[in-house]
């Protein structure tokens, strides 16, 4: 019978086997695509990188800016390599499950890649540290410090783990790297092109979507596809902003429930990278397309792409919570952020949009909020959702589904996307 120390020793080896699997398997699609490019047949796409690694199993980031975004970007903008270059490196970017640590008290580590594509880079601010004097450095700095404050003093939360884990941060990432992500340790903030239409990606509400996800990873493992995914999606969207309304001292009723809000240079159509109350009216310009997130569930996107329309699909539950958050009134993240994050714990791994609502209501009502459940029936019937303990996601393809090109290989996201939307309520 194998000790304790030896099944630790055979758990760490098993670990050390599947990252260099993952590095040998990134090797062979490397090759792969030189030796095809060299013989004149079809370029080895982002989308057959990812379903290569996709097919032995390998788990990868997916950062603020959606796949579909930056592959619509690439098209947009020749001129700016980044987008394609993001798009690949972004998908093959591996997920970390580290080891449980010490209790850190959350403390921060702010380290500057310097245009590298180096985790986590130099030295740049740790926790009590001076300002620097670097926007980059101090916003991440300060950022994550509200982010902390928001998940320990609202909801009793002991950092991203809940047992201190640390805070760590890296600006500045890669030479035009067009994203922000969290890689399940850390945060990492890449620096945009002088040419891109991205002003930057540290923003607060971008720092506490990306560490959400970490928070969402921690507490419930919700799956990465379809409605569950997006429901994923969704809970960093919500909880990135309620932190930034609480930073801001904002209320539900004057609240703009924008994400990413001043993210794009002056002189773009658009008011960040998703509108939470009116979904698919974020942006809309020839340089960067429309938003294509439905607000309602009869114009649910169906698709394998996105994971399953992780990014897309988020505006339905997003449009509930804000509608939920504005007939309650007040600050946003007491009551209804409360409900939410109740239901995130309880709702398991793998939960359609109707059951995710039930739990909803059956979480307010644990929490003593129970004035509120009319008002969570009519935001979740507004975007076309009926709550239930049973119903699971049939609206998602399953991936077999997917259609295939005659080499073998789908396109990523060329499917076409109704983008007919209805202009916000004045």
């Amino acid at each position: 019978m194998d000790t304790p120390m030896q099944k630790k020793h055979e758990d760490a080896q098993k670990e050390g086997e599947n990252l260099q699997n993952t590095k040998s398997l990134i090797n062979q699609i490397q090759d792969l695509e030189t030796a095809f490019q060299k013989d004149g047949l079809i370029k080895f796409t982002a989308a057959a990188k990812f379903q290569a690694a996709a097919a032995q199993g390998q788990d990868n980031v997916s950062g603020v800016i959606p796949p579909y975004m930056l592959e619509e970007l690439a098209k947009r903008n020749p001129n700016v390599p980044g987008f394609q270059e993001t798009l690949e490196k972004t998908i093959l970017e591996p997920r970390f499950w580290p080891f449980p640590s010490k209790d850190y008290k959350g403390a921060r580590e702010v380290y500057d890649a310097k245009g590298e594509e180096s985790q986590p880079g130099e030295k740049a601010r740790f926790e009590g540290d001076k300002a620097t004097g670097n926007s980059e450095i101090d916003n991440a700095y300060d950022f994550t410090g509200q982010v902390r404050s928001f998940y320990k003093e609202v909801l009793g939360r002991n950092s991203i783990d809940g047992k201190g884990m640390k805070f760590i941060s890296t600006v500045n990432y890669g030479e035009n790297y067009e994203n922000a992500f969290w890689n399940g340790k850390q945060m990492t903030y890449g620096k945009p092109s002088a040419n891109s239409p991205f002003k930057t990606f540290v923003l607060l509400d971008v720092c506490g979507h990306e560490i959400t996800h970490g928070v969402t990873e921690k507490e419930s493992h919700l799956k990465y596809y379809g409605q569950a995914g997006a429901l994923n999606e969704s809970l960093s969207d919500i909880f990135g902003e309620l932190i930034q309304q609480r930073a801001n001292k904002t209320q539900a009723k004057d609240a703009d429930w924008v994400v990413g809000d001043g993210i794009w240079k002056d002189g773009i159509k658009g008011r960040g990278l998703r509108d939470m109350l009116h979904p698919g009216t974020a942006y809309d310009d020839p340089k960067i397309g429309k938003d294509p997130q439905p607000a309602h569930m009869k114009d649910y996107i169906k698709t394998t792409r996105d994971k399953g329309g992780v990014h897309l699909n988020s505006g339905i539950p997003n449009r509930a919570f804000a509608l939920f958050a504005s007939s309650v009134g007040g600050y946003a993240w007491e009551e209804p952020g409360k409900i939410w994050y109740a239901a995130r714990a309880q709702a398991g791994s793998n939960p359609s949009f109707a059951q995710f609502a039930y739990q909803t209501i059956e979480q307010a009502k644990k929490l003593g909020f129970e004035k509120d459940v009319d008002k969570l029936k009519k935001a979740w019937d507004e975007v076309g959702v009926k709550p239930s303990a049973s119903e699971t996601d049939t609206s998602t393809p399953v991936k077999s589904e997917e259609p295939r090109s005659q080499n073998g290989w789908t396109p990523m996201y060329n499917e076409q996307i109704n983008t007919k939307k209805s202009k916000p309520a004045a």
